[in-house]
């Protein structure tokens, strides 16, 4: 009777999805350095999410769009924001040093190498060639990202609106990003108020 009763509640508890394991501070270093050495131009945000949420499972799709935000309305690069950040998130003080060291380690290396070449041989049509094609790489990068990230973080018709309004607002009326942000950043904590949520998500 005991281990019938013991099976039927082994069955009827909820099994937990797996938990990944705590990232050390070397594994931290590691990580960021291979996102620096392999990521291009402004399609380091698909290294990033590739390497922190798929294949290290660090964060999640949620964090993962918090913490770019924060790092898109800081000064400095998104990259380096985001290595700090993350670091901080997972190891404290230690993981940020780690995440940044090994995010900027290999492009200053290999920048100073590329300044000493350029420096010597000046520009070469087929480097001029492999960067735009570089360029075209890193923007579908970009895109499929959006893509991925809007469609778990974008859940109501407000988003798309604050969305549409920060492209108009940079690429038409040219204003600031950190005006547009802080303008939209400000309607939309409004809109989303907790009070206002709450008799919003009652009433539908």
């Amino acid at each position: 009777m005991n281990e019938i009763t013991n099976t039927s509640t082994t069955q009827m508890m909820p099994t937990s999805s797996p938990v990944a394991s705590p990232a050390t501070v070397l594994q931290i270093f590691l990580e960021f350095l291979l996102i620096g050495a392999t990521s291009f131009g402004g399609g380091v945000v698909a290294y990033l999410r590739n390497g922190l949420i798929t294949k290290r499972g660090w964060l999640d799709d949620k964090s993962f769009v918090e913490l770019l935000s924060i790092s898109q309305s800081l000064p400095g690069l998104n990259s380096t924001n985001m290595a700090i950040l993350v670091g901080d998130k997972l190891r404290g003080l230690s993981g940020a040093l780690a995440g940044i060291v090994g995010m900027c380690l290999p492009g200053g290396l290999l920048m100073f190498a590329v300044g000493m070449v350029y420096r010597q041989h000046g520009d070469h049509p087929l480097a001029t060639a492999a960067l735009k094609g570089v360029a075209a790489a890193a923007v579908g990068l970009i895109l499929a990202t959006a893509v991925q990230l809007g469609k778990k973080s974008l859940e109501h018709v407000a988003d798309a609106v604050f969305v549409l309004a920060t492209i108009i607002g940079v690429n038409r009326l040219h204003f600031s990003v950190l005006t547009v942000l802080l303008v939209v950043g400000i309607i939309a904590t409004f809109w989303y108020r907790p009070g206002v949520e709450r008799k919003r998500s009652a009433s539908s």
